[in-house]
Order: structure tokens, then C-alpha cells, then sequence
């Protein structure tokens, strides 16, 4: 299954979230226009390596990206849960929130793979928390998702609060499963990272709090 669209309306324009998709693109385009070495470098000083950790690489790791895949998935699954979330908080307490989240998310993956002497990038932990967040807020939308079934590919609309949970517990399940090698392979998915900042979006968009006139809309629409 791969979303292509939510069906939930938006009342306010998207800034953060097209500014951090845009940013994330930049700094990809710069990774890529490097040679081979510098890149390394390049990936190497500004990506989080839990066994010399940095807090300022939290921050840095987060617009840093493996690959194509990488980068366009991830901001393909901003551009679909970021923007209702955005509306909900707000611009400003929406950075906030995101931050926070991928500050959570890279403390989770520290937490179990403190001796990995690897780079850990991208914003995917930071995005897990916008999925977190719309799983409390929306869980009646409904996600427009391609589906592959044999030779035929068709559209079917699920469940908001379907997917997510499905998604989140792929990503516990897997996680938990490499706890007995992750520090034998050191590389791969960040799945703790995924499951810290999924949890922290779930709090943090009830201790933040949702703006006043979203809550008034929400009122009206639903």
C-alpha cells in the first residue's frame, strides 16, 4: 500500500511544512553535487553518530538524506499528514512541535544503538511524529492509497487511524526484532527513531495543544 492523498480539509496554507520539504531538497541537492569523499564527510559531520553524539547533530541530521527514495518518501509522507497538522498547531508551534520531535526520535535511536559509530540521517523521525499527530487529531480522515493486487493496481480509501497504526506497529515489531544484532550490522532503518518520534507526536500534540479556531472548525466539520 502506498498513500497518495488524505481526505481531510486544510483551512491554512502549509508554510512550515513547504519550507521544511523545500530545505530538505536543498540540502540533498548540495549532498549529491559533492564528490564521493566530500560527501562522506560532508554526511559524516553533520549526521548524528550516536558513539560521538552532539546535540547540534540532532538538528543538522534531520535535513540529511541517504538517497532519492530517502528524501522524496519522506517528504511525500509530509506533504500528506504535514499539512492538516500544521493547520491544527498552528505555524510556529508547529516548528516547535516538529523539532521536538525529531529531537525525540534521534534520542530514542541513541538510546539503543549508543555505541554505533554510523551516521544516522533524515528526517523520518521528526515525520513519524506528524503521523503520531494525526492519528489523535484525525482519526476519521481517510488515506487514498494505491494498491497492488497481483497484475492490477486500484485506489481504496482507508482508515486514517487504520494505517497509522498498522505502519507504527511494522515499525515496533521490526525494531524490536533487531535488538539482538543492530549493533553487529550498525546500519539500516532507524526503527526506534520511527517509534520514539510516533510517541512523542501522540503527546506532544496534547501537552501543546491545538490553536482555538481549529478547535472551533473541527466543531463545525465533523
Amino acid at each position: 500500500m502506498f498513500p497518495l492523498r488524505d481526505t481531510q480539509p486544510s483551512y491554512s496554507r502549509p508554510l512550515i511544512t513547504v519550507l521544511i520539504i523545500i530545505l530538505n531538497a536543498v540540502v540533498f541537492l548540495h549532498e549529491i553535487s559533492l564528490d564521493d569523499y566530500s560527501r562522506n564527510y560532508f554526511i559524516m559531520h553533520y549526521g548524528l553518530v550516536p558513539a560521538r553524539f552532539h546535540f547540534s547533530a540532532i538538528l543538522t541530521s534531520m535535513f540529511l538524506h541517504g538517497g532519492w527514495m530517502h528524501v522524496i518518501g519522506n517528504m511525500w509522507f509530509l506533504w500528506i499528514f504535514g499539512d492538516n497538522v500544521e493547520d491544527a498547531f498552528g505555524h510556529v508551534k508547529y516548528l516547535a512541535f516538529y523539532l521536538l520531535c525529531g529531537i525525540a526520535a534521534a534520542m530514542t535511536q541513541v538510546a539503543f544503538s549508543a555505541g554505533s559509530r554510523l551516521p544516522m540521517v533524515g528526517a523520518s523521525g521528526a515525520i513519524a511524529g506528524v503521523m503520531g499527530a494525526y492519528l489523535i487529531k484525525y482519526p476519521k480522515a481517510r488515506i487514498v492509497t494505491l494498491v497492488f493486487i497481483f497484475i492490477f493496481i486500484t485506489t481504496i480509501e482507508v482508515p486514517a487511524s487504520l494505517m497509522l497504526l498498522y505502519w507504527f506497529f511494522i515499525q515496533f515489531f521490526t525494531g524490536v526484532g533487531t535488538i539482538g544484532y543492530s549493533h553487529v550490522s550498525q546500519g539500516g532503518t532507524a526503527f526506534f527513531a520511527h517509534i520514539g518520534g510516533f510517541i512523542a507526536g501522540m503527546i506532544l500534540v496534547k501537552v501543546l495543544g491545538t490553536r482555538q479556531t481549529f478547535v472551533r472548525r473541527r466543531d463545525v466539520n465533523w
